[in-house]
């Protein structure tokens, strides 16, 4: 018979929900390694054949158009709609297997990875959804002079845009339920520090991003380090989930419309100058989630034990 569900200790901070006060600190390490490991094997293997299933009906939907290989590949480039919303789809396959970790192994109540109120605080995430379309489109016009480019849309600009705004949401919520919500807190517990969780969760998202140049790489490094201190901050996923959700949303609809999807999802390479752009968008939306937080009194650990 399987154990009851836990609730979080009372009085900790986001990083250190999935802490078992009875388990001593080495089983609560190779607990936190073993379920570190399982998530990313489990991501690497399910992300890319759920997104091959969607390409496949999609292209049983089409009318079988060709080779499915060549199908499939044009896809994974993103090439046409159904491309992007397989990649996003197969992505979100980490929303289950974050809340089946924490449930599963750690023996939690799966409302504890949204927040230590627990539960996602929707008006927190909306004010921070606001914040961040006006600062990081605000900050990605000055850095362009507000000078708005020739609008030469892309084919199909208009279902990419579509799909853009119906999954990237999902993509983009997967990403930070599993690298700043159950990684931080696998890691978390085998360092036995909040800030081990913040730093390496964030090195193993940059490198899941694949080849990458140096100021790529800072990029996805740094936002990686700002969500997770904004995790660790304000006590839950709200602020990251609101600040990737309007990046992909804004970077993939541009592309659209002024160039190419397809080229942009290919990018391995920008400048320095681009990479320091968008790290300064972040840490303003950063600084700005965070005084909302304390204005709305967000709790930022968990609710002290009743006795």
């Amino acid at each position: 018979m399987a154990l009851p569900l836990r609730a979080a200790t009372g009085g900790v901070s986001y990083a250190e929900v999935l802490t078992d006060p009875g388990e001593t600190g080495v089983m609560r390490a190779v607990r936190g390694l073993l379920g570190a490991m399982i998530g990313v094997v489990a991501f690497t293997i399910a992300a890319p054949l759920i997104s091959y299933l969607v390409l496949a009906v999609s292209w049983a939907a089409s009318g079988s158009p060709g080779a499915f290989s060549t199908y499939a590949s044009a896809g994974q480039a993103m090439e046409f709609p159904a491309g992007m919303a397989a990649e996003n789809i197969g992505l979100a396959v980490l929303i289950p297997i974050a809340f089946g970790l924490v449930v599963g192994l750690h023996r939690v109540q799966g409302r504890w990875l949204n927040s230590v109120q627990p539960g996602f605080r929707w008006r927190y995430g909306v004010v921070c959804l606001v914040v961040a379309a006006v600062v990081l489109n605000l900050v990605l016009w000055v850095s362009m002079g507000f000078r708005i480019g020739p609008v030469t849309p892309q084919p199909d600009a208009a279902w990419f845009i579509v799909v853009t705004v119906v999954t990237s949401p999902l993509q983009a919520a997967a990403e930070e339920y599993f690298f700043r919500g159950y990684l931080l807190q696998a890691l978390a517990m085998i360092g036995r520090n909040r800030w081990v969780g913040v730093v390496v969760s964030a090195v193993v998202f940059a490198i899941f991003h694949g080849t990458q140049n140096a100021p790529l790489f800072a990029y996805r490094l740094g936002f990686g380090l700002l969500a997770g201190a904004l995790v660790v901050l304000t006590g839950g996923l709200e602020a990251g989930i609101a600040a990737h959700v309007v990046n992909n949303i804004c970077s993939f609809s541009y592309a659209a419309l002024g160039g190419s999807v397809a080229q942009t999802m290919a990018t391995t390479q920008i400048s320095w100058a681009d990479s320091v752009w968008t790290l300064a968008s972040f840490a303003i939306f950063g600084a700005l989630a965070w005084l909302a937080g304390r204005k709305m009194r967000v709790a930022t650990r968990t609710p002290a034990p009743s006795f």
